[in-house]
């Protein structure tokens, strides 16, 4: 049995990690998971949430928006949009809210408040009101 899988977490605008790890928990949209080596085969959409990897070396925490994580004999992370932790600040959560706000006014508007795009969207907008409250960073109250 393995103790390591490949891991490959990538965003639209980089690769922000590649390496053998023990262990990676994912925000899924179903409820959270923990991947380790030998898990199932499974492809799972992200919610908003901290994707942490346990290396051999230490332990590695991303922000991620969505996107979807395909498991297998490796591991791959597709993120919307993916930041180290570390580099999450004030300035970068509100920009990030500011979009799931508009996206939400827009389903709003666009689809005349038919459940399912609109529910969707304000699930979004308060799935990353709790990442901001869980790292400690002040969400915008939107008046949904």
């Amino acid at each position: 049995m393995a103790d390591t899988m490949k891991f490959d977490l990538v965003s639209p605008e980089r690769n922000l990690m590649s390496a053998e790890v023990t262990s990676v928990q994912i925000p899924g949209a179903d409820g959270d998971l923990t991947a380790m080596p030998n898990h199932a085969p499974l492809i799972t959409t992200l919610r908003p949430g901290i994707l942490k990897v346990e290396t051999t070396t230490g332990t590695e925490e991303f922000v991620v928006t969505g996107g979807f994580a395909q498991i297998g004999e490796s591991l791959s992370v597709l993120a919307e949009r993916a930041l180290p932790k570390g580099d999450m600040d004030q300035a970068t959560y509100d920009e990030i809210m500011d979009e799931a706000h508009h996206a939400y006014k827009q389903a709003k508007e666009a689809e005349h408040n038919e459940p399912g795009p609109v529910d969707e969207a304000a699930k979004l907008l308060a799935d990353m009101m709790a990442l901001g409250t869980h790292i400690g960073l002040d969400p915008k109250q939107p008046s949904l």
